[in-house]
């Protein structure tokens, strides 16, 4: 059956009274059927055929209506398919890159965020402590934290000549060695640099 291309909701009957239509009712009419009589059953023959006009113009929009929502819900299924295959690529690129760099997604621990100043010693007061030698108290006063971070300026490659306790000369780190003239031994120490480094020797330890 052909489609509708407009609803017969909307068509007029005719009047087929009218001057337009009268070879048409002189067809119809004999000695058995008047021009009045024609016209009415042109009227029916009309409206008969805009009855079956309306009941497929019914059903076409209900087909029509059932077509597009079928449309749109294949729609959505392809778009949630297609979300759900980008979330899969997503977690499995997501999955090898963890397993790739583990360090990146290493968690953070929760720590305080540090008050006090951080020692730095001289890397020479630091080996004797790591090997449970006698230190000068001096290396950990305002003066000896002064010299350290004067040395933490050296090239850490940078090599000296140095004499040995045996008298024996051999290259040393320049960031490792003391300055043996500007260290105060420990009863020489005044009593503001005594305060200051026996809390930071403690700690130290």
């Amino acid at each position: 059956m052909p489609r509708l291309s407009s609803d017969p909701n909307l068509s007029v009957c005719p009047n087929y009274a009218d001057e337009a239509f009268a070879d048409t009712r002189l067809q119809l009419t004999n000695e058995n059927m008047t021009e009045a009589q024609a016209v009415a059953v042109l009227r029916n023959i009309w409206q008969a055929q805009n009855i079956a006009a309306k009941n497929q113009w019914q059903a076409q929009v209900e087909a029509d209506r059932e077509r597009q929502e079928n449309l749109e819900r294949l729609n959505d299924e392809e778009q949630e398919r297609q979300e759900q295959e980008h979330l899969d690529e997503e977690e499995a690129s997501r999955k090898e890159d963890k397993k790739k760099n583990k360090h990146k997604y290493s968690a953070i621990p929760q720590l305080d965020v540090p008050i006090k100043p951080v020692i730095l010693p001289s890397p020479y007061a630091i080996r004797k402590l790591d090997k449970g030698d006698y230190v000068e108290l001096w290396y950990f006063t305002n003066d000896g934290l002064d010299d350290a971070k004067l040395k933490s300026s050296v090239n850490e490659d940078a090599m000296i000549m140095a004499t040995l306790a045996g008298g024996n000369t051999a290259w040393v780190s320049a960031a490792s060695t003391r300055n043996a003239a500007a260290v105060v031994d420990d009863e020489n120490l005044t009593f503001e640099n005594f305060c200051q480094a026996c809390p930071r020797i403690i700690d130290a330890m």
